[in-house]
């Protein structure tokens, strides 16, 4: 839309009346029918009497002192008209234009961060003082999450995933996982593909196949990468390869955000995620490898600070990849969030499209560098 289209006057040129005919106030040779000049004081010239404009000088001037007195402001009270040319005040600027070259961060920052800490305080406490409690903070964000992509795969795409039986297998996935191992995580995860199969059953069969395919993918996606997260947790030194986890994924996304938002130029994946650039993919590598270093150093026991800049690269590859594959599933959704739950962050999804990825990379690389004791 142009700036033509909000409705300017079209009888207005650039500097006012764009009539240039003769006044019919001033005694001029109007035709009849001919229009006149469109002058500014409407109605209130039609009521009051003109004032008497001496002769000056010809016709040309008659017309000229005329057209400047048509011009003039509206009469005010029993004045006469103020004749001066009059100059237009500067339009103010709008309140809502964003300042040249400023950069928005796109999100409120303040509920962000204060939603950030608070549940930055529930971990650490459910993760520190008795670990089934934070085995059950995994299984409430794991539900919450498949209700939030089984709500929005059904709203945008008609597809119906069975949520029950996803949140009941996603739960016992997380559960077998940190009692029994991978093997119990796999198991958990084949009767949760079973069960989405039966239960689909019950409806009519059009879509059956498209209904299943999403329901497992689900499972997969949500449920058994969260897993890994509840087979660090169950090491000895559980609680430290988690904070590890947390600590390296959190850093690395606040790299990336931080470097790209000051210096970002090169975009990462426009078709994908506009907002990301390359630039800000060297600061999610750079912050990561470093905070990989302290942490393998500092937390984990017989861990080195070598493993940890290995530990930290693959961290920011894994959280950018998966930032990526959530921004992908919302770009085909036709979505900027998966929810609203969580002021300044969008829904619990939007908070675990990095961690999902990264519980694997980061569970692998730990029994590789200091075995799964």
């Amino acid at each position: 839309m142009n700036d033509t289209s909000w409705g300017a006057p079209p009888s207005a040129g650039y500097w006012g009346s764009t009539d240039r005919g003769p006044s019919p106030s001033l005694g001029g040779d109007v035709r009849p029918g001919s229009a006149g000049p469109v002058h500014e004081a409407g109605v209130a010239a039609q009521t009051r009497p003109m004032p008497i404009v001496p002769p000056s000088g010809g016709d040309q001037d008659d017309r000229d002192e005329g057209a400047a007195h048509l011009r003039g402001p509206l009469f005010r009270d029993e004045q006469e008209p103020d004749i001066r040319p009059q100059e237009s005040a500067p339009e103010p600027a709008s309140p809502q234009a964003p300042k040249a070259g400023k950069k928005s961060a796109g999100r409120d920052l303040r509920a962000a961060i204060g939603v950030g800490l608070g549940l930055g305080a529930v971990i650490l406490a459910s993760l520190f003082i008795y670990k089934p409690v934070f085995l059950g903070v995994i299984v409430v964000a794991v539900v919450v999450g498949l209700w939030e992509l089984t709500s929005r795969l059904a709203e945008r795409k008609a597809v119906k995933a069975p949520l029950v039986p996803l949140a009941l297998g996603g739960a016992a996935m997380v559960i077998a996982g940190y009692a029994r191992g991978a093997e119990g995580a796999w198991v958990a995860m084949a009767f949760t593909a079973l069960a989405v199969l039966v239960w689909r059953m019950s409806e009519p069969p059009d879509d059956y196949l498209r209904d299943v395919t999403a329901g497992i993918f689900a499972a997969f996606y949500v449920p058994f990468l969260a897993t890994f997260v509840a087979l660090m947790l169950a090491a000895g030194d559980g609680a430290w390869r988690v904070l590890t986890f947390l600590i390296l994924t959190v850093v690395s996304d606040t790299g990336a955000y931080a470097v790209g938002w000051k210096f970002g130029k090169r975009k990462l994946a426009p078709r994908i995620s506009p907002g990301k650039t390359r630039e800000g993919l060297l600061g999610a590598v750079l912050f990561a490898m470093v905070a990989g270093a302290l942490c393998m150093h500092f937390l984990i026991d017989g861990g080195k600070w070598w493993q940890g800049l290995l530990l930290g690269l693959a961290v920011a590859a894994s959280a950018t990849l998966g930032d990526l594959g959530e921004s992908m599933i919302k770009r085909d959704l036709g979505i900027k969030d998966m929810g609203a739950l969580l002021p300044g962050h969008g829904g619990i999804m939007d908070r675990l499209d990095s961690l999902l990825p990264t519980a694997p990379v980061v569970w692998l690389l730990m029994v590789v560098f200091v075995g799964s004791a």
